[in-house]
């Protein structure tokens, strides 16, 4: 079985709070059986000339990785169990601000999901936190085609719901949500509503489940959690849902689930709620794989 987590914000805090204990470290990775981790270039407070740095130091951190051992791939396709490998997204657009080029530039060093906005607007969209009901601005919708174009799938989660929307009915291929859960189950604008969710699967686009217990709900447990994946599942069925946890980026945790090695406790919790083994390697990672196979 793979399993891939398509969120966390490791290189944010090695570049920017070294002296953070992390979650995710080459030795839970492989307690937990991960076989990618998809690792975030996160935006921080998204000031240009801020961004400029901090990108250029979570690059060098993960040459640091690579150096260390850490294997790169450029499809979930690669991912093999037994092996960890880490894939690179980006969590906020600011860096594209400078035009389709720097696109470009971020694909041909790995770049495979961008998520379009992370909590302010930029100027590509508006983020759900703003309460804004503006879809995509001009450019926005310029970038994310042209993303898609070369293969960095657009992700939504943290983006409003009129810019999935726009995503949904003016762009080619299907989006993704990296971290996100069900509005109808915790009421918060980083979750997605039913509408959404319905209409995102039925393009053939993902949605990782986000370990935040603030969209997780209380009691945050991992039976909570499996309750987004149980919801999820019965509107998109099979190669839509995944794992997206944020670790590195959430103070607090489900219970039980406080960093990768306790990946297997969510795979055993899939099995007691009822999932078929076939069911479980899906959620596992395969339904990532297929997903990256329908963006092509």
């Amino acid at each position: 079985m793979i399993i891939c987590d398509t969120h966390c914000d490791t290189l944010y805090n090695l570049a920017v709070h070294p002296e953070r204990h992390l979650d995710v470290t080459m030795e839970n990775l492989k307690k937990g059986g991960v076989s990618l981790q998809t690792l975030a270039l996160y935006v921080g407070k998204g000031r240009q000339g801020d961004v400029e740095a901090l990108f250029a130091g979570m690059f060098r951190q993960f040459e640091l990785l690579k150096a260390a051992g850490w294997h790169q791939v450029d499809d979930p396709s690669e991912a093999v169990d037994g092996q960890v490998s880490v894939m690179l997204s980006i969590e906020g657009c600011e860096p594209f601000d400078k035009g389709l080029h720097v696109i470009d530039e971020y694909r041909r060093k790995g770049v495979r999901m961008a998520a379009i906005t992370w909590n302010h607007e930029n100027t590509l969209a508006y983020p759900a936190m703003s309460g804004s009901r503006e879809g995509l601005k001009p450019y926005g919708l310029e970038a994310i085609r042209h993303m898609q174009q070369v293969g960095i799938a657009a992700d939504v989660s943290h983006l409003n719901d009129a810019g999935v929307r726009d995503i949904l009915e003016k762009c080619d291929r299907p989006p993704m949500a990296s971290h996100s859960n069900c509005r109808a189950l915790v009421d918060h604008p980083r979750n997605l509503s039913d509408e959404l969710l319905k209409d995102i699967f039925s393009a053939g686009g993902y949605v990782g489940v986000n370990f935040w217990p603030t969209i997780v709900g209380t009691p945050a447990t991992i039976d909570r959690l499996i309750d987004h994946i149980v919801h999820m599942y019965e509107i998109g069925g099979a190669g839509h849902v995944g794992f997206g946890s944020d670790f590195d980026g959430i103070e607090s945790k489900p219970e039980g689930l406080e960093n990768p090695a306790d990946f297997p406790r969510l795979i055993d919790g899939l099995r007691r709620r009822g999932f078929r083994e076939d069911e479980v390697e899906d959620i596992a990672g395969l339904a990532l794989v297929k997903y990256y196979g329908r963006l092509s």
